[in-house]
């Protein structure tokens, strides 16, 4: 009975904090029609015309409004530092830009950042991971090594010293967060290898003539992804709190591109009197970081086949 409501507990945790991950990701895809300053659509002068300029609106249409009519890049010092309100919902920047907008497309340069970072790292430490535990010997001494040395280096100083050296930008922060954060899954790959290669299933394969390639691949690797999975998912918030972390260092994604950290930079001059600078965009990391974290806890004890002694 215990176990049955723990299981049903793991799996209202992963629809929710996956549910709230998906939100978060319908956001950041549909931000240029989220948070923009032109119309969504406008119905009128024989047609439907699609983010028309306002000069261009023929007389008497039907005008869709998104729902937070501001660019991101916009500045008003008239408007600076307002409190949230009626205008703007989560106050304005020291530029008078409306922070929900920003907020809103921020979103899609974090959850990038972090998706797509973690997919290059699991690329990386898969692919490393299986050959290394599959062929051993030598193959594996190497990546045993390779791995000990990345992990040799504090590990927010090597992406600094990486970010720093090339043009700061957003592809910079995804490649260097990739190649630097691929060594967990590269570790879980060789051990899960490592002990799949001797069991029955990859000895059949082997006897009937299978290659290296189709044992890697259809066989041992979808056998080994459990723990990869799992990982990814904790790798998809690390990802999110470090890009954050590195904008706040002003090496991030370069201005005026939005991005939490990015917000969170601009607020720490202002700290005593712009609190909504701090609080929106630290909640909206700290609630994708613990749905991530959730959701890993969640696959992991679902994944688990010890989970049920």
């Amino acid at each position: 009975m215990t176990r049955g409501r723990r299981k049903r507990g793991d799996t209202l945790i992963l629809w929710l904090a996956g549910g709230l991950l998906v939100l978060f990701a319908v956001i950041a895809l549909g931000a240029s029609l989220l948070a923009c300053e032109r119309p969504i659509v406008a119905i009128g002068g024989g047609g439907i015309h699609l983010r028309p300029a306002p000069a261009s609106i023929p007389a008497g249409s039907l005008i869709i409004q998104p729902p937070v009519p501001y660019s991101p890049d916009s500045i008003d010092l008239r408007h600076r530092l307002r409190p949230p309100g009626r205008d703007h919902w989560l106050g304005t920047d020291d530029l008078g830009r409306d922070v929900l907008a920003r907020m809103i497309h921020g979103s899609r340069v974090s959850l990038t950042v972090g998706f797509v970072a973690t997919a290059i790292a699991l690329l990386v430490g898969t692919l490393l991971g299986a050959l290394a535990g599959y062929y051993s010997g030598v193959f594996d001494w190497i990546v045993s090594r390779l791995i000990e040395v990345i992990l040799c280096f504090p590990f927010l100083v090597l992406l600094l010293a990486i970010v720093a050296l090339f043009e700061p930008s957003l592809w910079t922060i995804i490649v260097a967060l990739g190649l630097t954060s691929w060594t967990s899954e590269a570790r879980f790959v060789r051990a899960e290898f490592l002990r799949n290669r001797e069991m029955e299933f990859a000895a059949a394969a082997r006897a009937s003539g299978a290659g290296d390639a189709r044992i890697i691949f259809r066989h041992l690797l979808p056998n080994s992804l459990s723990p990869v999975i799992v990982s990814a998912t904790f790798g998809v918030g690390s990802a999110i709190l470090i890009e954050s972390a590195i904008s706040f260092l002003g090496l991030g994604v370069p201005l005026p591109t939005a991005s939490w950290g990015t917000i969170l930079a601009s607020a720490h001059e202002h700290v005593t009197i712009a609190w909504w600078l701090v609080v929106f965009p630290g909640a909206a990391i700290f609630v994708t970081v613990a749905a991530c974290n959730l959701l890993g806890d969640a696959l992991r004890d679902v994944l688990d086949p010890r989970g049920d002694r």
